[in-house]
């Protein structure tokens, strides 16, 4: 048998995908393929994002990469059977992937390698418009790079929304022998698994966009900043390392530039205040995750005192393309203010749970319908937290509102890093509630009291509201303690965790027992 007739077969490396028994489905397939005397050559890539879907075998055929799933180690001799190596009709067929309806109604930018590459095969990445990017930035001034991130538009990905490019002017002014970049990749927010993804999908987009960051501000050193429950992402971003600095992209005189930038991993110990960009700071060197006051900020006095570049991960992962096709190709996707892409994630009570990368602007009904196929359970969606467990709860009446960051923040909400969790109408939404301040007085790292404290009594008051013990005066009480909370706590921990308790309280009174106007 030649070369040529050797049929290329895909299963994810995903943890997503190992979780649902990838890896038992490739063990099986090798197996099959061996024992029939086919020769196969088996490629461990990155998932779809088609989690419901997973484990997704994809065979490459003339007519393009044909797709299977769920596949379990059971079903493969079927397959075989079914002609899976010519892409043969069977129950699991589901046609050319491309065309599957909610991939092919995405705009993948950030995310247009994942699933397509093996994730850790450079020259897979360099065939796929990889490190075009930073070629690109070699030719260019330190200041013409962040020119043309500014001109695209891109605003941080992480929840806030602060322009990139304006956060990179900044440290490229501040004097300095030494600067750094740091990858935030503590991606602690419930729903949330894009950060996941990257790393252990498309690692290479993430170290060239740290790259292309360094070279803008000129810092020779940088961190990714890894939760400690994401073991696959640490190892495979290691191994990524590794290589590109073997090949020269890394390290001492990148691409014979004469440019120098050294890459490491750090693992965080799991604590959600370390999401905090400050907080992470401290970790970093050592210290206990505490919130630093600012001013100064990091961009001035970071890591180790010295000028810090800190992006959140789909901030950083989303430069090479900008850096390839130019400024004016990335802000022409999105709305308003909000341009570009963002990856969306479906969890919770959702029959189509997976990533969505889709330009600012499309509402958040059409998330849940057009491609998250409505609740799992098939009961009515009657509530959706987006921006992590310091999100606002939104009820059917918001659900037509544009994903876009001022259309949020104008309806008391946010899109934060584009987690989004669905409860369908079972939810008691006074326990969701209190679930939001009990979340907040576990993770609180305690520095200041509105959080520390706050949190403890909000469980202590919602617990009384649940009870019905004195209701109405205890819904005072809890009003008054949230907006001490938002005006006195030091960061968004504290800050925030006002946003889902009043927005459940505002949105859904009947669940406290309390009147529309009494909430109101």
């Amino acid at each position: 048998m030649s070369a040529n007739d050797i049929v290329t077969i895909y299963v994810p490396r995903d943890s997503t995908a190992l979780a649902l028994g990838a890896n038992e489905v490739a063990a099986a397939i090798a197996a099959e393929a061996d024992r029939r005397g086919q020769s196969i050559r088996l490629v461990r890539n990155g998932s779809r994002g088609m989690f419901w879907l997973e484990p997704l075998v994809e065979v490459v055929t003339a007519a393009g990469r044909v797709a299977y799933g769920p596949v379990a180690p059971e079903d493969v001799a079927g397959l075989f059977d079914a002609g899976l190596l010519a892409g043969g009709n069977h129950a699991l067929h589901l046609g050319l992937t491309e065309d599957i309806p909610f991939l092919k109604n995405q705009e993948r930018l950030t995310f247009a390698r994942v699933g397509i590459i093996d994730p850790l095969s450079l020259d897979d990445y360099l065939a796929h418009e990889g490190y075009v990017g930073l070629k690109n930035a070699l030719t260019k001034t330190p200041e013409a790079i962040v020119e043309e991130m500014i001109a695209s538009g891109l605003r941080g990905r992480g929840g806030a929304a602060f322009p990139t490019g304006i956060k990179w002017q900044t440290v490229l002014r501040a004097p300095a022998a030494q600067k750094y970049v740091v990858c935030n990749a503590d991606e602690g927010d419930s729903g949330t698994f894009s950060d996941r993804m990257i790393m252990e999908d498309d690692p290479f987009t993430l170290i060239e966009g740290m790259t292309i960051a360094a070279l803008a501000v000129g810092a020779t050193e940088g961190y990714v900043y890894v939760r400690s429950e994401y073991p696959h992402s640490i190892a495979t971003m290691n191994e990524a390392i590794a290589i590109a600095t073997a090949r020269g992209y890394l390290g001492e005189n990148i691409l014979g530039s004469g440019k120098s930038f050294r890459l490491e991993v750090r693992k965080g110990a799991g604590a959600y205040i370390c999401g905090e960009e400050t907080a992470m700071l401290e970790s970093l060197e050592g210290k206990r995750g505490v919130v630093r006051a600012k001013p100064p900020l990091p961009a001035i006095e970071g890591l180790f005192g010295k000028p810090t570049v800190i992006n959140n991960l789909i901030s950083l992962a989303s430069v090479p393309v900008i850096l390839a096709r130019g400024a004016d190709f990335y802000k022409n996707f999105g709305v308003g203010r909000s341009h570009g892409t963002l990856p969306f994630q479906l969890a919770g009570n959702i029959r189509q749970g997976g990533l969505v990368e889709k330009a600012f602007g499309l509402t958040l009904r059409q998330l849940l319908d057009d491609f998250g196929g409505g609740s799992a359970s098939g009961r009515t969606i009657r509530a959706v937290q987006m921006g992590g467990p310091l999100g606002a709860y939104l009820p059917q009446s918001q659900f037509d509102t544009p994903l876009d960051y001022e259309a949020f923040a104008a309806i008391g909400a946010m899109i934060g890093h584009g987690g989004l969790v669905a409860f369908d109408d079972t939810v008691d939404m006074a326990r969701q509630a209190r679930y939001a301040m009990q979340f907040c007085a576990v993770e609180s790292c305690g520095k200041c009291t509105p959080c520390r404290i706050g949190s403890t009594r909000g469980v202590e008051v919602i617990d009384k509201i649940i009870a019905n013990d004195e209701r109405p005066q205890q819904i005072h009480l809890l009003k008054s303690l949230c907006d001490t909370m938002v005006n006195g706590s030091l960061c968004a921990m504290g800050g925030m965790t006002p946003f889902p308790v009043l927005s459940a309280l505002n949105h859904f009174p009947e669940d406290f027992g309390a009147p529309s106007e009494q909430a109101a």
